[in-house]
């Protein structure tokens, strides 16, 4: 890093994960609120149905909820790790359900295609390895807080 004069900048290495955690946190919360107000859980599912989700109206609650508070928990730092894991499995099944019939990239007015699931799911892998970063819940609770200084203390031997 020294070479090219970003030496300063590695200090705030640890806003990293904060940064990726907050913003798949928004845009998960987001998908999970417009599914719960818009178009409700069960219309959701019916959709999910009709691509042929078994259980598609259960599953249209569970990738709601799992939506809605998993991004929350992502945005404060709360239990991270497993809300990443939780969404990360909604990105792959999502990928291999729905996505592969859309494409990498959805044709004009069709919606997202797969690249939106799968820069989401890269964005939850590196929380569920890398942890939440600074100012999350989990540092309060200690939940990650000794995980993390152990972790800080074997890279500055």
């Amino acid at each position: 890093m020294r070479m090219l004069g970003l030496q300063p900048v590695a200090q705030f290495a640890g806003f990293g994960p904060l940064i990726l955690r907050v913003m798949a946190g928004i845009i998960m919360g987001i998908h999970g609120w417009q599914k719960l107000t818009e178009f409700g859980p069960a219309n959701f599912g019916r959709l999910l149905a009709d691509l042929g989700i078994p259980l598609g109206v259960f599953m249209g609650y569970v990738v709601t909820f799992a939506e809605l508070i998993g991004g929350i928990f992502l945005i404060v730092g709360l239990l991270s790790r497993l809300a990443a894991l939780m969404l990360a499995i909604e990105m792959i099944v999502t990928t291999l359900l729905v996505k592969t019939h859309v494409g990498f990239i959805a044709p004009p007015g069709s919606g997202a295609g797969a690249e939106l699931d799968l820069i989401l799911l890269a964005a939850f892998l590196t929380i569920l390895l890398v942890g939440p970063g600074r100012l999350a819940i989990d540092e309060l609770l200690g939940i990650e807080g000794e995980t993390m200084g152990r972790a800080r203390g074997r890279n500055c031997n």
